[in-house]
Parts: C-alpha cells; structure tokens; sequence
C-alpha cells in the first residue's frame, strides 16, 4: 500500500506523467525501498532520473557529471558505480495511439458484436475492467485513466458454466466474470485452483478466460492514450 498522505485511496492522481513534489518523490522511493507496494519511474525529461530495482539498487542518471555527488555517496558507506544506462529505463511494447481512428474502429466493431470487453491498465499491475456497448462508450472512454493502456476483447460470454468447463488442462489464465451486483472483477489462476474458481463466480452474470502468456495474449485492439494535445508519451 503507498504510504498513507501521498495519494488518495482511489490513487487518483497515482498515473504516467504525472508531475510531482520533491517531496513526494522522495518518500516514493521510501516507499519503494520499503517495498511498500508503490513503485514508478521518477524522471524529469532527459535530464534526471531514479529508479529503484527489485533488487532495492538505486539508479540515478543525470544530462551531467555528479562527481560531487558520487563522492558524498561513497562517504556515506554507499557504493556509486557508473553505467552507461538504468536497467529500468522504459522499453516501449505499444505504440498505437487511441486516437479518434481507434475509437471508430472500436465503433464498428461494436455496431457488428453488439458488446465488447475493455481492459484499461491505468497503473503497471493494476486493471479496470468495462463492458462497452454503443450506449456507453463515450461514458467509458471520459472516465478512463491519464495514458492509460487500453486492450479490447471480445465481450464476457452469458454461459459461464461453459467457460469454466472449457478452461485449459493446464497453465495460467486470467479469469474474468461479471458478478451479480454489475462489477467486473478478475483472477489468475491455474488448473488446480479451478474448483474453487467455480465456487468463486458461482453467481456470475457472464464470464470469458484470457491467456497470460504474450505470444498467446492478443486483443482486438490495443492501444494507448494520448495526452490531450493528441501526443502519445507514455511508455508502455
């Protein structure tokens, strides 16, 4: 859990490119020294950088030399060790814009299926779920998240009992129902958690199971959202 102060509990304001306090991006690499359940890219352009690997190292990169720096590091009982890049640098996988031409074809592929499932990734780990038809598609699309990524899948089947009964002998998947009071929730699990899975979404409206794996994991659309001026910079 982020320390509490640093965000609201809907972490609104928790998202790519969001501009923060000197302040607060130190206690966010408290936080993620702490291994507190927060963890992002704190960067200023291409002029300074900290990332904080699963390894607790931390690697700072500068536009210039911090001798200085490095030094009073080393004073410190620290070690400095020069790389020529972070390990954690952002590696672009999507670079499809949702722009105006991606919602038409989402448009379309609605007014064909009549329902569609959209996964909308506000945050690294963290997923909200929608189920889109042609009357709530604006709706949707204003309440999603700042750069969000956005997957489109085909629409939750009604039949859940005949998702459960065609869920793979083995490997992961990613279990996603709607339950009875209308939220969409998901689970991971793999073939020896499946009788519990059926208890689980035992009243379950609709339900589809998704692959994890990324040679397998292939949505209609992906895409992912431009700043308002139309640029797309996030990096995911």
């Amino acid at each position: 859990m982020v320390s509490a102060g640093l965000f609201p509990a809907d972490l609104a304001g928790y998202h790519d490119g969001a501009e923060i306090s000197l302040a607060v991006a130190l206690e966010l690499i408290r936080v993620m020294l702490r291994e507190q359940g927060a963890w992002c890219r704190l960067e200023a352009g291409d002029a300074f950088a900290v990332h904080v690997g699963w390894d607790q190292y931390v690697y700072v990169g500068s536009d210039r030399p911090c001798t200085d720096a490095a030094a009073r590091t080393r004073e410190l009982g620290l070690f400095a060790e020069p790389l020529a890049a972070s390990p954690y640098a952002a590696e672009p996988e999507v670079a499809e814009v949702a722009d105006e031409n991606f919602w038409a074809s989402v448009r379309t592929e609605l007014a064909a299926r009549q329902g569609l499932l959209l996964e909308e990734t506000h945050i690294v780990n963290a997923t909200r779920w929608h189920r889109l038809t042609t009357d709530n598609l604006n709706g949707v699309r204003a309440g999603l998240g700042p750069r969000a990524r956005l997957s489109v899948w085909l629409d939750l089947r009604p039949d859940v009992g005949a998702v459960l009964t065609a869920l793979p002998s083995e490997w992961q998947i990613e279990f996603v129902w709607e339950a009875k009071d209308g939220t969409i929730r998901s689970v991971v699990v793999d073939e020896t958690e499946y009788q519990e899975l059926a208890a689980l979404v035992a009243d379950a409206r609709a339900a589809r199971a998704l692959p994890l794996y990324a040679d397998e994991r292939r949505p209609l659309f992906e895409a992912v959202l431009p700043d308002s001026d139309g640029v797309l910079r996030a990096r995911w």
